[in-house]
């Protein structure tokens, strides 16, 4: 796992520091799901918030996770694959959100909208989040 965590940090040009590696292993452990700040602060020894805050951003700008938002407006952070990187994030795809347990986790596929935005209006982003019940809640 530490070459792993190590590997991910260098290719996306990012320091070596121990909080950095604490959340990016945290990420690689969720196996797809998305966290969010309060999921982290849970599972990492008392972090210094402004120093996580600081780490997802670092993480998002270098293209290592993407944001996911869920229907409640919660931020939650996944890792992105590994074409993402500071200049393009190639994360255009739908997003699961569990109702029942609140897990989020990210979709394999690319968005297809075939709605087009009235004359004059510009898309920024493409967020699509299927809301539903997860497999582990569904049994």
């Amino acid at each position: 796992m530490e070459e792993e965590i190590v590997r991910r940090l260098k290719a996306h040009n990012l320091r070596n520091t121990s909080i950095r590696k604490n959340v990016l292993e945290l990420f690689i452990q969720s196996e797809g799901r998305a966290l969010s700040n309060q999921d982290l602060e849970e599972q990492l020894d008392n972090p210094d918030r402004i120093t996580l805050y600081r780490t997802l951003k670092a993480f998002e700008d270098k293209g290592l996770i993407h944001l996911a938002v869920d229907r409640g407006g919660i931020s939650k952070y996944a890792l992105c694959s590994d074409d993402c990187d500071t200049h393009a994030h190639h994360d255009g795809h739908a997003h699961f959100h569990c109702q029942a347990c609140g897990k989020t986790i990210c979709l394999e596929g690319e968005i297809i909208i075939k709605a087009k935005p009235p004359t004059g209006y510009v898309v920024d982003q493409e967020k699509l989040v299927l809301e539903g019940t997860c497999a582990d809640c569904a049994a």
